[in-house]
């Protein structure tokens, strides 16, 4: 499973974080975690869970703010940031897979991978046409007319990376992406991500607990006490 991307990534990272602190309560979930993403690489974030892996995906991703640190994308301080901003780049430059998928369950498979494009001012037409494109790269076209509740998970879950990559976006968050798959779904999944992935251009955050799942990674780091530790990995 080591489809991996032998001209390396870029020297400077396209995203930055830098001592991370954030709290959920009285539970510290990141503790001054520090990692760097690289354009055209996936980078697997591994550890227990309640370790803090969703909170640093969430902090990197723009979605919550940290309590103390910084994240720095193409140059802006996310953290600094409006929330229209964020908002924005999230339908832009960010691509969030989520490991139940969260499609909108009223609206078919096309339409939920084409609602990024709608909400960022394409036409109804356009966005479903470039929708089809992208559900039939992950093979699940001829699924596009059916709703999530008439999908298998893996279907469901390959119309969610769709929706994901469909505005082209220069970095992917995935959480947890295969957690609700059985082992062969999880590889058709992977398979499908990283392939695209790599295709585009596109920088993958990988959050799992699964070895197999971490394996299509160029790199993995360990969240533990809520700080990042690099792990190497073996060809």
């Amino acid at each position: 499973m080591s489809d991996r991307n032998t001209g390396g990534p870029s020297t400077e990272p396209l995203l930055a974080a830098r001592g991370l602190v954030k709290a959920h309560g009285r539970t510290q979930a990141l503790r001054g975690a520090s990692v760097e993403l690289h354009a055209g690489e996936i980078l697997a974030v591994t550890g227990a869970s309640g370790s803090g892996k969703s909170t640093l995906l969430h902090c990197l991703a723009g979605i919550v703010r940290p309590d103390a640190g910084s994240v720095t994308y193409a140059g802006l301080r996310l953290e600094e940031l409006p929330e229209k901003r964020l908002s924005e780049l999230r339908r832009t430059d960010f691509g969030v897979v989520f490991q139940f998928g969260q499609l909108v369950p009223e609206l078919t498979a096309l339409d939920n991978a084409a609602l990024p494009l709608m909400l960022a001012g394409t036409d109804r037409a356009g966005a479903r046409e470039r929708a089809g494109e992208w559900l039939e790269r992950f093979g699940v076209r001829g699924q596009g007319d059916l709703r999530p509740g008439e999908m298998s998970g893996g279907q469901a879950q390959r119309a969610a990376l769709a929706r994901a990559l469909v505005t082209g976006p220069k970095a992917v968050f995935a959480d947890e992406p295969t957690g609700a798959l059985d082992s062969l779904a999880g590889e058709q999944v992977m398979t499908a991500l990283a392939h695209t992935a790599r295709e585009a251009g596109t920088a993958v955050l990988l959050i799992t607990h699964d070895a197999q799942v971490a394996a299509y990674a160029d790199r993995e780091v360990q969240l533990r006490d809520g700080t990042v530790t690099p792990l190497e990995v073996t060809a």
